[in-house]
């Protein structure tokens, strides 16, 4: 029996980029709050390439005062929401994979159940395709942990 979960949708704008993994918004009612993006990890040590490489494209993917949608998944203790962001119908956490700007996070993965055959597909391409962080043949990067 599928368990019935409920689609928490929070609607905000973009203030900035904290690192590829973490955005701020602001809501509807003018809070600002920091996003930790779902069902992926991206790099963690600072002023790796890869690192700036995965802020640069969340840069590019979310200038500021863009309207996002978030799907939230979680709510940390430290006040921080988990979510998919979408612009434009497009999840951004799935475009991160997909041009190897981060990696699936196969521990939360059950947490984004609607799109995790598409981050699975996403991932393999990247890899395919030797993009972004799978350009070395071994990954070996630090990554945000939860």
């Amino acid at each position: 029996m599928m368990e019935l979960l409920e689609l928490i949708l929070v609607l905000a704008t973009v203030v900035g980029v904290t690192d590829g993994n973490t955005i701020l918004v602001k809501d509807n009612g003018g809070q600002t709050i920091p996003v930790r993006l779902a069902c992926i990890k991206a790099p963690d040590a600072t002023g790796q390439a890869y690192t700036l490489a995965a802020t640069q494209r969340l840069k590019q993917l979310l200038p500021p005062k863009t309207p996002v949608v978030i799907r939230s998944t979680e709510q940390l203790d430290d006040g921080r929401t988990v979510g998919e962001v979408f612009v434009d119908n497009r999840s951004v956490n799935l475009l991160l994979v997909e041009s190897g700007n981060a990696i699936v996070d196969r521990e939360s993965l059950q947490n984004c159940y609607e799109s995790k055959t598409q981050f699975l597909i996403a991932e393999a391409n990247a890899k395919n395709k030797h993009l972004g962080l799978w350009q070395q043949s071994k990954v070996k990067l630090n990554f945000h942990a939860k």
